[in-house]
């Protein structure tokens, strides 16, 4: 019989008393600014263009994030308004999306653990590098919704991830198979300079990649018939049809390209704010293998049957377990932990 697992503690024991640096700055959220539409992937030139922001990783800042979160109250995020099924503004104009709903989980970890309400700060930034920049160089706390590449952890901690997508192309059905030899001499549309854009080349070199600033350009320009196909982000793309509306389309080829993990950045060693993301995502995690009503919605609604992915509930449990597998199932909380501060939404 496999013994039971030794039981760790659910909640964190609350932070001893935090410094108080002197003469603190009030951390002030800028206004809410368009995001170009664009896939949030770092491709080859990109990524040399992040190398030489940034150089080698930048020295620690002055406090950490929760020490910063000790003394204002606030965690800054920064991201897309714009960016189905992430972060965007729906019909009544208010600021929704997967990466909002993780965030509003992180809140609620991270005031149980303060024992005080911390609130995240919403502000968005049209240009994904620059997003990247100032996570990691400690200017903004958390970003959410960001895929996973080797050359991105040089430079920020990623936490555990809480969607999987992949690079796939987008065309209308009954066209494009998704096959190399399908989309020979074919327009196929590309972010410029994204992993996308990589993939289509080596995947088949005589594709015409054709270049858009960000995904829904290039939705668009399917839509009208200037492309033969779209390729990028499997959820980027997903959801750009569906603000489209666009009918009659569909993903090529059934197997990805290639497939990264979905999570939050944050700056490195910040290790405790990072566990605190970790279990926040955990619990989400477990609460839909466990059907836990709220987590079940949640997901669903981005990812589910009727959600933007349309993806069956077995296959988001298959992949949530495998998440799990590398940590730990998170147990339910005894009925006498006092329940986390109630935090205020980051959409504001």
């Amino acid at each position: 019989m496999t013994p039971e697992p030794t039981r760790v503690p659910q909640r964190p024991v609350p932070h001893p008393a935090l410094p108080q640096p002197a003469a603190p700055a009030k951390a002030v959220p800028i206004g809410v600014a368009a995001w170009a539409r664009r896939g949030a992937v770092v491709g080859p030139s990109l990524l040399l263009a992040l190398v030489a922001v940034l150089g080698n990783p930048t020295a620690a800042r002055a406090e950490s994030v929760l020490e910063q979160a000790a003394r204002t109250g606030e965690i800054t995020m920064a991201g897309p308004t714009d960016m189905v099924p992430f972060a965007y503004r729906d019909a009544s104009k208010s600021l929704v999306g997967y990466s909002l709903d993780v965030a509003r989980l992180i809140e609620a970890e991270v005031s149980t653990y303060l024992n005080r309400p911390v609130k995240i700060v919403y502000t968005a930034n049209a240009d994904p590098l620059a997003v990247f920049r100032d996570v990691s160089r400690g200017d903004v706390d958390l970003a959410c919704g960001v895929q996973f590449t080797w050359e991105r952890e040089m430079y920020v901690d990623f936490s555990m991830p809480f969607a999987l997508s992949g690079i796939r192309v987008l065309t209308r059905q009954g066209g494009l198979d998704g096959s190399a030899a399908s989309m020979a001499g074919k327009r196929i549309g590309v972010v410029k300079d994204s992993l996308g854009s990589a993939t289509i080349a080596a995947v088949q070199p005589t594709a015409v990649r054709v270049p858009f600033a960000g995904i829904e350009p290039a939705v668009r320009a399917l839509l009208a018939g200037q492309v033969d196909g779209v390729g990028g982000d499997s959820l980027l793309l997903a959801g750009a049809l569906q603000s489209l509306g666009g009918k009659g389309y569909g993903l090529v080829p059934a197997e990805p390209f290639s497939r990264f993990a979905v999570g939050c950045i944050l700056p490195e060693d910040n290790s405790t704010f990072r566990n605190l993301v970790n279990l926040a995502i955990a619990r989400m995690v477990q609460g839909y293998l466990d059907d836990e009503p709220a987590a079940v919605a949640s997901v669903n609604r981005w990812l589910g049957p009727k959600g933007v992915l349309e993806l069956p509930p077995e296959v988001i449990k298959a992949y949530f377990q495998s998440v799990l597998l590398n940590y730990e199932r998170v147990r339910p909380l005894p009925a006498t932990t006092p329940s986390a501060v109630a935090p205020t939404s980051p959409a504001r």
